[in-house]
Formats: structure tokens, sequence, C-alpha cells
């Protein structure tokens, strides 16, 4: 099976399985404030992640590779969403186009359509330093994203079997390749022993991509003659992934993703220690469903809610936000209680 073959169809089961659920957030829930005294027109929503500024924490978040038609449709319009939207945006895998130069185009197109955006190449750990370059180059990239994926390269049956080495790539390229490093999970989590690690071989911005979004266990299973479905329930929701890599938030940034939906989903993970959101399950959603007219008022709508929120919270600023008291209950207080987090430091600041 082609790569590219092999990508669409991460596409094509990504839509039919939808969402996994759980992602914990609906174990958040903010401290109301009646006496916010702010007003909506004056909430300033933008952000920083690492050296970046960005004008909103919505990101399109990675979700193609592979090259081919499918993948060069769909990065065109997310493109020019991003572009309408001035939202960063991350391409799926580029292992592809530094393979194959026939599909680089699939790519590139993203900056062709966005010249002045924010927009994040993307490999796989795997990755030497000269690939990390050479994405980076591709795209005039203003970051690499590095995606983790364990637990999917295990489930899939032509995947990847070996993994060793890989903090000290990842060290090699945060310290040579010029932008900042984003290491993102793509739907287990990340706990608060690795992002420490990751945070010491210089690191500077993490997405937890925690479970409760897209399941990459679930989509390889359905390509796999015996499956590993134990694995479709493996990870660390969203909610608690957030809070463990906070744990060394004086060191990184962190991207909530896994699962997010809406701008009041976006707030809980801000509120929990994130700079910024990524979406990418429900932005190919929406794609499919009305083009990229759909996505851009999808972003914008989200935008709306979450300005909402932080009116009524009396935060009229990311930071402040950061600052929001909210109460945890349910899984993600008792995950969080047993890997000795305490949630009180949530609802009581």
């Amino acid at each position: 099976m082609t790569r590219a073959k092999r990508k669409a169809d991460h596409i094509t089961h990504a839509l039919s399985t939808g969402f996994s659920g759980g992602n914990g957030l609906h174990d958040v829930r903010f401290v109301h404030n009646s006496l916010p005294e702010t007003s909506l027109m004056e909430v300033d929503i933008s952000t920083a992640i690492g050296e970046l500024t960005l004008s909103s924490p919505i990101i399109i978040n990675a979700m193609t590779g592979g090259g081919g038609k499918e993948t060069e449709t769909i990065n065109r319009k997310l493109a020019q969403a991003a572009a309408a939207t001035n939202a960063a945006m991350a391409v799926g895998s580029q292992m592809a186009a530094l393979k194959d130069k026939a599909v680089e185009n699939t790519y590139t197109v993203v900056r062709k359509e966005n010249p002045n955006g924010c927009i994040f190449a993307n490999l796989g750990s795997e990755a030497t330093v000269d690939q990390a370059k050479a994405a980076v180059d591709m795209l005039e990239a203003d970051a690499l994203q590095i995606h983790l994926n364990v637990i999917q390269e295990l489930v899939m049956p032509e995947g990847d079997r070996d993994f060793k080495g890989t903090v000290a790539r990842i060290s090699s390229i945060s310290e040579r390749i010029g932008v900042p490093v984003i290491v993102k999970e793509v739907g287990f989590g990340i706990a608060k022993e690795a992002a420490k690690e990751l945070a010491d071989a210089g690191v500077s911005i993490i997405d937890a991509g925690g479970q409760g979004g897209t399941n990459f266990s679930t989509i390889e299973n359905k390509r796999r003659e015996i499956p590993l479905d134990f694995f479709d329930s493996w990870g660390i929701s969203t909610a608690a992934s957030i809070a463990e890599i906070a744990q060394c938030k004086e060191k990184v940034s962190i991207i909530g993703s896994g699962g997010i939906k809406d701008g009041a989903d976006i707030a809980k993970v801000i509120a929990l220690g994130a700079s910024a959101a990524g979406l990418a399950g429900s932005m190919l959603k929406v794609l499919k469903e009305s083009g990229t007219d759909g996505v851009i008022s999808y972003i914008e709508t989200a935008e709306s809610q979450l300005q909402a929120v932080m009116t009524a919270l009396g935060t009229p600023d990311i930071d402040s936000l950061q600052k929001a008291p909210l109460v945890i209950s349910g899984e993600t207080a008792h995950w969080l209680s047993e890997r000795g987090i305490a949630t009180e430091i949530y609802s009581r600041r």
C-alpha cells in the first residue's frame, strides 16, 4: 500500500469514527463570577506560544500527510481559511515530500495560499536534523511540529517498532533547527515525566494531543487482520494531560488539543494551563461538509464563544483566563490526585 493511499484511509476512517469522547473537559467547570467588570468589546484573545505571537489561540492542527491529490486539496482549503482568519496552521507529516519531490506541491500550497501566515512544518520523531531543516525550508515555516505516535505505529500493520533515540534526536533538532520546536502527541496525551524530558531537551512548546479526539488506534485497527483493540482505550485525557504538562509550565508553552469542539472547550484548556488550542478532527469534518467558508465561519464562531466565556469570567485577556478559578471533578480529579497533582491549585486561585 502506498503512503498516499494509507493517509487517504486515515482521513476516511477519522471521519467515520469521529471523536472517541472522554477528553475530560466535561470534568472541568468554571467558578461563576457574578461581578466580572468586563466588556465583550475589550476582550483580547491574542496569545503567545514559545517565541511565537498569535492573534488567536485557535490553531488548525495537523491532519494530512502522505502527499496525493486529497492532501493538496485539504491543505489548500485549510490554508485559505487560515489566511482569512489569521489562524496558525500545521501541515501533516512532510516525510513523503522529503522522499519524493513530486508531492512537495501538496504541502507548499499552504505557503502559496497563506504567504504571511504562521505555519508549522511537521515530521515524525524519527526525523534527522537535515530532514527537519528541509521540512522547515520547504514551507518557510515559523516552527517545526514533531509528532509522537508510538501507539499508532504499534497498531499500524506496517508501522515502526523501534523508538530508541527519540529524545536525543529531538534535542539535536531543537539545538540546530533555528525555529521553535513543538512536540505533539497524536491522541494519547503526554505525562509530566515525558514533558520534563522534552523541556530538558530544549523543546519550547508541547501539544498535549490528549485522549478524546481522533483515535488513531481505532483507525489503524480497522486496517489490521487481528486488532490490538486494547489500545483503543489507551492514553491520558486531554484535560489530565494539560494539567500534567503544566507541572513544568515555567519551561514550556502548552497547546491543548484532543477533542476540542468549541470556544468553551478552548477556554477550559487555557484555564488548565495551555496558551493555545489545536483543532483537527472538528476542522476536517466542517471542511468536508461546508468547505473553506464553513471552516472560516467555524473559527470565527469559536472565537466569539471564547470571548463570551472570557467576558463572563471577568478575564479580559489570555493571561488572566489562565488564572480563572475552576473546579475539577470526576475521573480527571481522580487521575490527578493519584498522580500527585493537587486540583486545589485550580479551584482556590
